[in-house]
């Protein structure tokens, strides 16, 4: 077995974003076009959500549906698609240690920067649904550790979460990401806090960087970046945005649709047809094609 990494962490992607910024807001998505949108909009970093997968993909609620095989093919679309990197929701990985490192493999083959790798009992749920159970934490340890020997100094950051903030206290989430920092974790995720005044209370008694998951309608307070900044946080998600204002939105716009008969009165809520085709560079398609289209048998390029 080889050296361990322990805290020698390599100087990851993401490592480098860190460096310059107090703190890094990165958003959820669920698609090739949603991490462009994300990517066109300033985001450095980006997060593939589990909840989002599960309910854009299977139309079915965060709770264990999702294999790993599904994440990691929603992963290689996503991560091939922009330039920014980006951090996938591996759940549990999926299994067991053995499971974890078959899990960051596959995920670095994809293109990924990191994981978010979490401490529940499989099959889980979303971090902020009741009836959460959490593994003991030295088998969350070995997964850390796993992830670790596996990723072998490749550019891959690894984010540890507990989820027993909801299941033993807050002092027990504590602990247990001091035991999963000493095991090689890059950054510490505390799920669900349900009050500032818990964020405050992780910030000192925690290394980072630390996660703060700002989950629109959850348990924790919903805080702006700058607040959380103050705080001590280091990297903010918005897993759900996405999904929720896209949701939203085509909840809307079908019901008035099938109302009216038709959305010429809505046009202000839409992106028409040319305006879209930027999102997916209609225009360099063209070229391209243009480069390779041939009439009569004779490349058209070798023509001018």
């Amino acid at each position: 077995m080889p050296q361990r990494e322990s805290n020698i962490k390599p100087k990851t992607r993401i490592h480098q974003i860190l460096s310059k910024h107090r703190t890094v807001l990165f958003p959820g998505v669920y698609d090739a076009l949603g991490a462009r949108i994300a990517e066109q909009a300033g985001f450095e970093l980006l997060f593939i959500s589990g909840y989002s997968v599960s309910a854009s993909q299977l139309g079915l609620p965060d709770f264990g549906y999702l294999t790993q095989t599904e994440m990691v093919q929603t992963a290689r679309r996503v991560c091939k698609s922009v330039k920014r990197p980006v951090i996938v929701d591996a759940d549990t990985g999926y299994g067991n240690a053995l499971n974890v490192i078959r899990t960051v493999n596959e995920l670095i083959n994809a293109g990924a920067a990191g994981i978010f790798l979490e401490d529940q009992v499989w099959p889980k749920r979303c971090g902020h649904m009741r009836g959460k159970r959490v593994i003991p934490a030295e088998e969350h340890v070995k997964k850390i550790e796993a992830a670790v020997d596996a990723r072998a100094g490749r550019d891959f950051f690894i984010v540890a979460r507990t989820d027993a903030r909801q299941v033993a206290g807050l002092s027990e989430a504590i602990k247990r990401c001091k035991a999963y920092k000493k095991a090689g974790a890059d950054a510490l995720f505390i799920e669900a806090p349900q009050s500032v005044e818990e964020l405050k209370i992780m910030a000192k008694q925690l290394e980072g960087p630390l996660v703060a998951n700002m989950l629109e309608g959850g348990v924790t307070p919903l805080l702006a970046q700058e607040e959380l900044a103050e705080i001590g946080i280091q990297l903010i998600v918005c897993p759900l945005t996405a999904l929720f204002g896209a949701a939203k939105a085509m909840m809307d716009l079908l019901l008035h649709l099938r109302k009216m008969g038709t959305t010429r009165d809505r046009l202000d809520q839409l992106l028409l047809f040319d305006q879209f085709h930027q999102f997916v560079d209609l225009k360099g398609h063209y070229a391209l094609d243009g480069k390779y289209r041939t009439r009569d048998g004779k490349n058209e390029t070798a023509e001018r």
